[in-house]
């Protein structure tokens, strides 16, 4: 099967022009002005709409094995791939955690007959695995987790000579999750005893306070310094941690600084971030609850230019369903996790649409940077010979965001109610139209990242 994509205004590498894009034997064969003349099986008018390659999301939690009631990897990639997300690299705190090769494995086989998006999954570290660790093979594995905070599924590493050994080692990136233990603990025992049940509206950030992140963050930082090793510090939440990253460009597959030196320390912004406040929690409570927590509104505009200036170098989610039920739950119960994977891209296209990044920016940070980060092969960019990750965006649409279109398994999210204005038409998985105007084929499965290590 061949597809001739044509009119389209296709965003890639910091500008938008027109071109045709032919897709042959799951890649990029051609890219140019006139190929209407070209024989394809298949041909899509895209007059009017953005071609972008797929947004490759670096922080998921699809929650397979172990916890299905609240998601599985079919479910979640699906809703990923209906908003425009062709990649995903998932977490390892499922059940059993992902801390041996072999139930890291286990992961790989469940996505490669389920998944529609293409997949990579996290090894997990704990203290005291860490020979499996140290088996991990950097060309097939996008990273190695770490939890410098405790979070949903009590995988915390606070062991010092473990972290040192693994920062001295790590055969591949690490990517980790700051939040100071010792500082949290103290802050929840103290709100405990002041307020018991009856919690302000935005005790979270108060708990999980702006000192929780900087403290981890500074000391993930210190130890990559120390040890040269790749770093990559997900979900920054505050203004005060931006300061910690130097500026980063991309250039020839890798983000170097200023000098031309590879940037050794990378850090993700993710979109709830970016898009709600703690003001936030007056309306939405326990459903914005999440780790790190969602701060006071000086932090997601500093964050923001953060990811502007290149400081901060990816967009992501940190997707993370529960149910219903579970965020129902009083404050001290409720699980900490938002479903955002289907919408991801549609709420950075309507920060764009305010003005506040273009669409070329968008692209470069949730597609483009995203690849030369993980060293990913063959992806994140449109260019003749990659795989063919494509999606197709009318910004001229609207997408209503409302339970009967959530394909979550949870079956609702925190952006219920909003209209944005824009809406994905098509998506393209190695190739394969697995998403046409809210249709799916589900012939073909998503294929493992490979990397260029």
């Amino acid at each position: 099967m061949t597809t001739l994509i044509v009119n389209a205004q296709v965003v890639n590498e910091n500008s938008t022009h027109q071109y045709d894009v032919l897709i042959q034997n799951g890649h990029i064969e051609r890219i140019g002005k006139d190929l209407q003349s070209v024989h394809a099986d298949h041909v899509i008018d895209a007059k009017g709409k953005y071609l972008m390659p797929g947004v490759i999301d670096d922080q998921v939690h699809f929650r397979e094995p172990g916890l299905t009631h609240k998601a599985t990897i079919y479910t979640e990639a699906k809703a990923a791939v209906a908003g425009g997300v062709t990649s995903f690299m998932e977490m390892p705190n499922t059940v059993p955690n992902a801390l041996t090769q072999q139930l890291l494995e286990d992961k790989y086989h469940i996505a490669s007959e389920t998944s529609l998006a293409n997949y990579s999954f996290y090894m997990g570290a704990s203290n005291d695995n860490y020979e499996e660790v140290m088996r991990t093979d950097p060309s097939r594995i996008c990273g190695i987790k770490i939890f410098m905070g405790s979070s949903t599924g009590n995988m915390l590493v606070d062991a010092p000579e473990v972290l040192e050994k693994i920062f001295a080692n790590a055969p591949c990136l690490i990517a980790t999750h700051c939040e100071d233990e010792s500082t949290v603990r103290k802050r929840m025992a103290f709100f405990k005893e002041k307020y018991g049940e009856n919690v302000p509206y935005n005790i979270h950030a108060l708990i999980r306070n702006e000192e929780a992140c900087l403290t981890s963050s500074s000391f993930a930082s210190s130890l990559a310094h120390k040890h040269k090793t790749r770093l990559h510090i997900l979900h920054i939440s505050t203004g005060d941690e931006v300061f910690l990253f130097e500026v980063g460009n991309r250039s020839n597959g890798q983000i170097l600084l200023s000098d031309g030196q590879q940037k050794l320390i990378t850090a993700e912004a993710c979109v709830h971030h970016l898009w709600f406040d703690a003001e936030d929690y007056h309306r939405l409570g326990n459903k914005i609850k999440c780790n790190p927590a969602i701060k006071a509104p000086h932090h997601k505009e500093a964050i923001l230019q953060a990811v502007l200036d290149n400081r901060i170098d990816v967009i992501a989610t940190d997707h993370a369903p529960h149910t219903v039920e579970e965020k129902a739950q009083p404050y001290w119960q409720s699980p900490s996790g938002l479903p955002l994977v289907q919408h991801t891209l549609n709420v950075m296209l309507e920060l764009s649409k305010e003005g506040k990044i273009s669409v070329e920016r968008v692209v470069e940070k949730m597609c483009h940077a995203v690849a030369d980060c993980f060293q990913i092969k063959d992806r994140g960019y449109i260019r003749e010979g990659y795989w063919a990750d494509l999606i197709l965006v009318d910004s001229q649409a609207t997408t209503t965001v409302e339970a009967g279109n959530i394909y979550s398994k949870c079956g609702w999210s925190p952006f219920e109610g909003n209209q944005f204005r824009s809406a994905v038409t098509h998506t393209f998985v190695s190739g394969h139209l697995v998403f046409e105007n809210g249709k799916f084929d589900e012939t073909v499965k998503g294929k493992r990242l490979l990397f260029s290590r």
